[in-house]
């Protein structure tokens, strides 16, 4: 089973190169919450350096008044073969072994510096430390900042409770064993460590308790009530340690020569000889190895769920933010031209009623263009004055004698210049349909989203092709207005009732008015019937003319020229138009290293499984 903790060690590794270490860095997708650990938790001064190095078994944590550990210490112990030397690696110099465990203590404070300088701030960013040794078990360890509540000088106030929540974040997890010190020549109800656990496990089934400093009680007192689990029961055990004295540690005692002096102590103790065959670091130390294993062995199952649904989650969100973008230009043409297409069939989506939108052109033509049309002001143009006064300007000098062919030519010139309006509006009308399909086309096309550049540059060019295909369709619905007013439809007038003069008494002049005016009277209900006439044409021959000029082409070439001016473009100006949204980058990058982390946690767990 001493794979099982090689195992976590190597996936916590992969987490924090991955910059995954825990609900304390908001990462999305945290795998680091889901591994059991063993957080170590205790306020300054209660020993818990000293019980780290005794399990150790080497002096290799930097020693100091004030706040000396800053950052998280994950301590992986990796058992070796009896006779192999000492070392220890750290994660961000991997390869890199250490044999002089004092320059592992300078490392240590060397790298802390490197993340939070020397203004003795905090940070949530673990150091990674392998140590491989014959006499130590398989262990990880995860040595806290102790809890503390003063700050020191250069520390701002909020340092306190800065620790106190980095400290939370770890032992809060259900999966947390909590490795609770509290120095024994204090009230136990006065402990940091024992406050805190009892706040986030209730009941003591995560916590082991470690009673420190036993040799330096006062004498006729002893510490059984707590180690017997009277004064503060837990559901796991209580263990007693005799760590090092200042004086032997200035002295640099061998570490090994004070665990046989920690084992002698108890083993002599009048208090505590019943129990000595479970006190001491180096029972500590068994303890915690076989209970961490059980633990990993229980979770396993469920850790291996979270993972694969995990992956499957995240492989659903990078196809939703999209994956990355190749550098080679041929690449990223093809991604443009592919995003172009999508873009375009979103649009074409709405024309051709896959989507909402389309109809609305259709509108123009059926309700819109009729109702301007039905509104010109003929009846306005047309009274007898109006008709009588253009007839004779246009007969000059010389009246007419039966038809008066230039009064009805420019009676239907003058009835048929209201026509442009009505035309042009419609082709203003489809031409902000069109815009407004394709904003929302762009605002629709998912792929499109990561790329505010190239978004913005296909709008621009559909825009760009939307006010030539207008300008286009103005120009013929008015020449379409203006065919009507170069070339009248003959036949319709040959079968009018053909007027003829006749003589009369010329001293009758009430009867040449009344004359008069019924004559220009249906003179003007013939411009009338004829302009009626051409309003139906127009009606079905504008909306014809707008589709071929306007949406035939949009659904055909909006973006052909934008097209011929990518293929132009080098492979800069590609990936300009490929600069995506910072936001969204980043975001898929977290992905993309949380997809790495849990996939490779996956392939750790399966080789460990097929070994065993």
């Amino acid at each position: 089973m001493e794979s099982l903790i090689g195992l976590v060690n190597r996936i916590q590794m992969a987490c924090t190169s991955l910059g995954d270490y825990g609900a304390t860095n908001n990462s999305f997708y945290s795998l680091w919450d889901q591994l059991p650990s063993v957080a170590v938790v205790g306020g300054q001064s209660s020993g818990k350096s000293s019980v780290l190095e005794s399990i150790v078994g080497r002096d290799f944590l930097p020693r100091g008044s004030g706040i000396v550990t800053r950052r998280p210490l994950v301590l992986q112990l990796h058992k070796t073969d009896e006779g192999q030397k000492e070392y220890a690696e750290f994660g961000h110099l991997p390869r890199t072994p250490f044999t002089d465990f004092s320059l592992v203590r300078k490392e240590i404070q060397d790298e802390t510096d490197r993340i939070t300088g020397k203004t003795r701030q905090i940070s949530p960013v673990p150091i990674h430390l392998s140590i491989y040794s014959p006499n130590v078990v398989n262990l990880t360890l995860i040595d806290l900042p102790g809890l503390t509540k003063v700050a020191v000088e250069e520390q701002p106030e909020s340092v306190v409770r800065d620790i106190e929540d980095m400290v939370r974040s770890y032992v809060e997890k259900p999966d947390c064993i909590i490795l609770a010190i509290s120095p024994a020549n204090q009230d136990i109800a006065t402990s940091d460590a024992i406050k805190l656990s009892r706040e986030v496990d209730s009941t003591g089934e995560r916590t082991f308790g470690v009673l420190t400093k036993l040799d330096l009680m006062d004498k006729g007192t002893n510490a059984l009530d707590v180690l017997e689990g009277r004064a503060y029961r837990l559901q796991q055990p209580w263990v007693g340690i005799v760590n090092r004295s200042q004086a032997d540690i200035n002295k640099n005692v061998d570490m090994i020569y004070a665990r046989r002096k920690e084992r002698e102590y108890f083993a002599s103790s009048p208090d505590y000889g019943h129990l000595a065959s479970k006190m001491g670091s180096e029972y500590l130390a068994k303890l915690l190895s076989k209970h961490l294993e059980s633990v990993i062995r229980a979770k396993i199952p469920g850790i291996m769920s979270v993972i694969n649904k995990s992956i499957d989650e995240l492989e659903s969100e990078m196809d939703h933010l999209g994956r990355p973008i190749s550098d080679d230009a041929g690449a990223q043409l093809y991604t443009i031209l592919e995003l172009c297409r999508a873009f375009d069939k979103i649009f074409k989506e709405h024309l051709d009623g896959g989507r909402p939108g389309g109809d609305r052109i259709y509108g123009v033509f059926d309700n819109q263009l009729p109702a301007a049309l039905r509104k010109l002001p003929f009846d306005r143009y047309l009274p007898i004055q109006n008709v009588r006064k253009i007839v004779s300007e246009a007969d000059g000098y010389q009246p007419h004698l039966i038809a008066p062919e230039q009064g009805y030519r420019r009676l239907i010139e003058g009835a048929l210049n209201y026509f442009r309006g009505p035309a042009e509006a419609s082709v203003d009308a489809v031409h902000f349909v069109l815009k407004e399909l394709v904003r929302k086309s762009v605002g629709e096309c998912q792929e499109l989203k990561r790329f505010p550049s190239l978004q913005s540059a296909i709008a621009a060019a559909s825009y760009e092709a939307l006010e030539k295909y207008r300008e286009e369709g103005r120009k013929t619905v008015l020449r379409l207005v203006d065919m009507e007013a170069n070339y009248l439809t003959v036949e319709f007038f040959r079968k009018l009732p053909q007027e003829v003069e006749k003589g009369g008494n010329p001293a009758a002049t009430p009867a040449v008015d009344r004359y008069a005016e019924g004559h220009f009277r249906r003179i003007g209900l013939n411009v009338s019937s004829y302009i009626n006439m051409v309003t139906d044409t127009l009606r079905n021959s504008i909306p014809k003319a707008v589709v071929y000029c306007q949406v035939k082409e949009a659904k055909q070439s909006l973006l052909n020229y934008f097209y011929t001016q990518i293929g132009k473009k080098e492979g800069k100006d590609l990936a300009e138009l490929l600069d995506e949204d910072p936001t969204l980058m980043g975001k898929r990058e977290q992905c993309a290293k949380s997809l790495q982390l849990y996939k490779k946690a996956r392939d750790e767990i399966e080789s460990v499984s097929l070994v065993r």
